[in-house]
């Protein structure tokens, strides 16, 4: 057994690749739980097909989806103008759209370069919407039908929560792995211990919190990401009277502590965050943090702030001058409380 414990991720060759590394395909999963958009839902799905017209334009679009749902997913995303060709349906049911915290986290074998996938367990951001039992199954399902090598764990684990440049570092918040209500009987160096045999990385950079109105107890693609091997982009909220400015002041300082492996400091891009609004009375966690990038794109929420929305998508393209900037209307997906990372999940070529 001892021997057998060994044969983790980490230890056959396998790495999490960076998401600005070359995609196959993203993974999305369509909505249709009405819970998630209360009384809001109705433009939903014309948003999702926006959004896979514009990565069709790029590569394929994978999407879970239960048959009895596919007839009008299929009508809307043909409408939208989506290059059909390059978007699959799978008849695999879903509690919700949230791909990026319950579809499998990808790896690639750092020399054969095959690609597996690693399952872990997602239990609605620490049990605040159940059922999800079907979304647990997204990840055995997608291996059995591509037909991939799957790794299990039984540590809960969402996609959001976590960011990798690809070269051994993993950024993550203390606010959601170390939160009680995901994964209480294991320790903070257990958590790492995990991370680093999993997903192929060496250390792990700890922020302390997220935004406000943020359901997922701070994850890290609403706060900060790596652009490049050796940086990050990061919200900043200079008004000190809004609740996360102190949040965003705390992170950036943890970041500028930071020290890449050859002992430099990062470079780090601050990126404006959006002027709050809500609804019903409730705050939405709008943040352009949550952009999505392609293989020649970069998919950026807007949240219809003509002047902030122009200016994240200028620094954006400042961080990623080869590929073209896409804004995606995103006022109506935030009521869900994510937009373009978290209903999304690549997977590498």
């Amino acid at each position: 057994m001892a021997a057998r414990a060994k044969q983790t991720p980490a230890a056959l060759g396998f790495r999490m690749p960076a998401e600005w590394e070359p995609q196959v395909a993203t993974w999305l999963s369509w909505p249709h739980n009405l819970k998630s958009w209360p009384g809001q839902f109705r433009p939903v799905p014309y948003v999702f097909a926006e959004i896979v017209k514009q990565i069709s334009r790029f590569q394929e679009v994978r999407i879970n989806c239960a048959a009895r749902l596919q007839p009008r997913a299929k009508r809307l995303c043909a409408k939208a103008g989506a290059d059909m060709a390059k978007v699959t349906f799978y008849d695999h049911p879903t509690n919700d759209a949230w791909c990026r915290d319950h579809g499998p986290i990808f790896v690639k074998h750092r020399k054969t370069g095959e690609v597996a996938l690693t399952d872990w367990v997602h239990n609605a951001w620490g049990g605040k919407y159940p059922p999800y039992d079907l979304d647990n199954e997204i990840p055995p399902s997608i291996a059995r039908k591509l037909k991939l090598r799957r790794f299990e764990n039984d540590m809960v684990l969402e996609g959001g929560s976590i960011e990798v440049n690809g070269r051994g570092l993993l950024l993550t918040s203390e606010q959601c792995l170390l939160n009680k209500n995901r994964n209480p009987h294991l320790s903070k160096a257990q958590i790492e211990k995990t991370l680093k045999d999993w997903l192929g990385v060496r250390k792990i950079l700890w922020v302390g919190d997220g935004i406000i109105g943020d359901d997922t107890d701070g994850h890290i693609d609403d706060i900060t990401r790596f652009f490049k091997p050796d940086g990050f982009i990061t919200c900043v909220e200079p008004n000190r009277r809004d609740p996360n400015h102190k949040i965003l002041k705390e992170n950036l300082a943890r970041l500028r502590a930071f020290r890449t492996p050859a002992g430099k400091p990062f470079d780090i891009v601050t990126l404006p965050m959006p002027k709050p609004f809500g609804f019903q009375g409730q705050q939405v966690p709008a943040s352009y943090a949550n952009f999505l990038i392609l293989n020649g794109a970069v998919l950026v929420p807007q949240f219809r702030q003509p002047k902030r929305d122009a200016e994240a998508r200028k620094i954006i393209a400042g961080c990623f001058p080869d590929r073209e900037i896409i804004g995606i209307d995103c006022y109506h997906l935030i009521w869900g409380l994510g937009t373009l990372h978290c209903i999304s999940q690549q997977q590498p070529a």
